[in-house]
């Protein structure tokens, strides 16, 4: 993208604090989610989406509706969008070195599950105590980008989330036996802590399934 147009459109206070909103993000956000995050209108917020696409930092996803209703666009820095700093490219390169590494050394799913749980038991203790282990895992998946969707299921006592996002998603199409391992560690040991609430079936890309899981009430 041309220099001089990248500096015009971020020399704007409100595109440059929506470019660090997306920036921020593990996910896409839809325009009522900036909307909602800068105060503004999202009638305000949605030319300034616009010149920032017209010009290329920014890319869009289109969420077909579920139901009735209008698809969701959602939005993303572009690929070659400037860092500005907030994340060195190198993080994401290290991690998928780091994969490489693990599989080329023989590490299996059960030594990432176990990688994962020890990061759920860390992010439970840390985490700001919630009403109900739905409430608090929501939430801890809702901020490592998974934009999880609960939805009911048959047995009352039974939650469905599903990951309408996967932050991984990349590393794990290519090392799903790792990647979603990782994950579905990290989910047991945060819901470990909690004395209401335990993990019942647990879909990820491994399994070719919609990623999703079911928290069993207790």
């Amino acid at each position: 993208m041309p220099k001089l147009d990248l500096l015009k459109t971020l020399g704007d206070n409100t595109r440059y604090a929506i470019y660090l909103e997306l920036a921020r993000s593990p996910r896409a956000l839809s325009t009522s989610d900036i909307a909602e995050s800068l105060r503004l209108h999202p009638n305000t917020v949605r030319p300034h989406l616009e010149r920032m696409r017209d010009v290329g930092l920014i890319e869009v996803r289109i969420d077909e509706p579920s139901g009735v209703g209008r698809p969701q666009h959602r939005y993303l820095l572009a690929a070659d969008a400037p860092s500005l700093g907030l994340e060195p490219p190198t993080f994401p390169l290290l991690a998928a070195m780091l994969v490489a590494l693990a599989e080329r050394t023989g590490a299996g799913p059960d030594d990432a599950e176990a990688v994962g749980h020890e990061q759920g038991l860390a992010d439970a203790l840390a985490a700001h105590r919630s009403p109900s282990c739905l409430e608090a895992l929501v939430a801890r998946l809702d901020v490592l980008g998974f934009d999880p969707a609960v939805t009911g299921s048959d047995e009352g006592d039974e939650a469905v989330i599903a990951f309408a996002n996967c932050p991984f998603r990349d590393l794990a199409e290519k090392y799903p036996r790792l990647v979603c391992s990782l994950h579905r560690g990290l989910v047991h040991g945060f819901v470990e802590t909690m004395p209401d609430g335990q993990v019942g079936e647990f879909h990820t890309l491994e399994s070719r399934q919609p990623c999703q899981m079911t928290l069993i009430s207790r």
